[in-house]
């Protein structure tokens, strides 16, 4: 009864574009949308790692999305956004923001009407990509944030932040 229930609500997303592709996150996690302004850059961080952003005291890695899945690079816009979100890692909840061409709508979509990402085997890491949802005539695809980054780069932007 209760997972009837579960799959009638559904869970909202953020949806935002990148690339002519639409993509959602959990609603829960992001913290703000902000319009893009220019960050302070970090020396010898990563390429897809843009800078940080001083959030009210709080310093905020910054991670171009298009860098991160090796998309073109285009000159950001006026619809060109940082959405801020928290992820946990290590048991730990860190707060940073991605670069995204512009925000669309939030969305509630049914935990029914997600399909699981096609299996790509080890050719394509996908495993930041919880599922697909159909909304109308496009298909989203859903994030899990917690998986965007790898350990690694979730060291490396760590350190920038702390």
């Amino acid at each position: 009864m209760q997972a009837a229930q579960d799959n009638a609500v559904g869970s909202q997303y953020l949806t935002f574009a990148l690339a002519h592709e639409q993509y959602g996150v959990d609603i829960l996690r992001v913290q703000e949308i902000k319009g893009w302004t220019p960050v302070t850059h970090i020396p010898n961080a990563p390429a897809y790692l843009k800078g940080v952003l001083n959030l009210r005291g709080t310093i905020v890695p910054i991670v171009d999305l298009r860098m991160r899945f090796s998309l073109e690079e285009i000159e950001y816009t006026p619809t060109t956004v940082v959405i801020v979100l928290s992820l946990v890692a290590d048991g730990r909840e860190r707060t940073f923001g991605i670069v995204v061409d512009a925000v669309s709508d939030v969305l509630n979509i049914h935990t029914a009407d997600i399909r699981p990402k096609p299996d790509f085997g080890t050719a394509v890491d996908a495993d930041f990509i919880s599922g697909l949802a159909t909304v109308g005539d496009s298909m989203v695809m859903l994030l899990d944030i917690d998986r965007l980054l790898r350990p690694d780069e979730i060291n490396a932007i760590a350190s920038v932040s702390e």
